[in-house]
């Protein structure tokens, strides 16, 4: 008796181990797979946010450190952004933005930033350029993210694919604001459920 119900016990274990293999896998596959077949854009996420802090950086003289609420339960993301020789830190300060949130976290000059701003520039001469926010309309939600007018809903890729696949980099040539000042990728709107997102004054402006 007792033989047979160690052997009894044994395929029981045996049994909750191979059950236990089984799951692994199905799991895996029940998890989405990145859409590779969407616009470059779609492969981006773009949320609203605002800055809630922000300082000089002490080792960088063209970079502002800052605090940008995206909505996000994990808090304010850390970010740094070239902007000194553009903005004051007053005028930084309550600024609301598109914040391109799927990026790989990068130490820039010690100091790591989990994403970037988004700007439209226009040059003014050979050495000097004008730099303005891209701005969600101030009904806009923190944390939303950003559509894109006749295109499929994004689905962002994970940080390293967009870094492996140069994602951001692929859409940059695209990006830029309409005569109207609208944020635009290759004609299509970047636009929230309170409207569309735009700079201030620069049309026909790159972005990034």
């Amino acid at each position: 008796n007792n033989n047979n119900n160690n052997n009894n016990n044994k395929s029981n274990k045996d049994a909750k181990k191979n059950s236990k293999k089984q799951k692994k896998p199905t799991a895996t596959q029940s998890s989405a797979a990145p859409n590779h077949d969407q616009p470059d854009i779609c492969k981006l996420e773009f949320k609203v946010g605002i800055i809630t802090k922000v300082w000089a950086h002490p080792d960088a003289d063209r970079l502002y450190c800052e605090e940008i609420d995206v909505g996000e339960e994990t808090g304010p993301r850390l970010i740094a952004s070239g902007l000194r020789p553009f903005y004051t830190e007053e005028q930084m300060l309550g600024q609301r933005l598109l914040v391109v949130s799927n990026l790989k976290a990068k130490n820039l000059v010690g100091f790591k930033s989990h994403g970037m701003v988004l700007c439209a520039s226009e040059a003014i001469d050979e050495n000097d350029k004008r730099v303005e926010f891209i701005e969600p309309p101030s009904e806009a939600p923190l944390g939303e993210i950003v559509t894109f007018d006749g295109l499929p809903p994004p689905e962002p890729l994970s940080g390293s694919q967009v870094e492996k696949k140069k994602v951001f980099l692929k859409c940059v040539e695209g990006m830029k604001t309409s005569d109207d000042c609208e944020a635009t990728w290759n004609g299509h709107v970047f636009k929230t459920s309170k409207g569309v997102c735009k700079s201030k004054t620069i049309r026909g402006g790159a972005m990034s």
